[in-house]
């Protein structure tokens, strides 16, 4: 069964910083284009990272590069979102997602309809 289960969501002061855990079951992320989106009350899902497991290449939304890291750990089939530098207006819940992409590369990361596996989303809020 493909599963995917988000963590590390949270309450965090701004300025501060949080990890938040992709975890991988039932197929392995090898080829993978592993996203991760957010959607705050009110607003439409947006792109926030994708990772390429094909290639290593990583893509980041202007609103988060220079805070966020995406990064993966092999052996636990595990990938992470680094976010430093917290802001109010990063508060929302965090979903990760996935689609196959072989040995091509990515494209379109940041478009949901890309993806066809979704996690449960996380809690992320950012407030003094």
């Amino acid at each position: 069964q493909v599963q995917l289960v988000e963590s590390g969501g949270g309450l965090v002061q701004p300025g501060g910083s949080l990890r938040l855990s992709c975890a991988a079951s039932g197929f392995s992320l090898d080829f993978y284009a592993i996203g991760w989106f957010r959607q705050a009350p009110g607003k439409e899902r947006e792109g926030v990272s994708c990772l390429s497991t094909t290639d290593g290449g990583a893509y980041y939304a202007d609103s988060v590069k220079g805070r966020f890291t995406i990064s993966r750990d092999v052996a636990k089939n595990t990938v992470y979102l680094q976010m430093n530098s917290l802001k109010p207006e990063d508060t929302a819940v965090y979903y990760c997602a996935t689609y196959y992409i072989g040995r091509f590369g990515v494209t379109k990361w940041d478009n949901e309809r890309s993806y066809d596996s979704w996690g449960q989303g996380t809690q992320v809020t950012v407030s003094s």
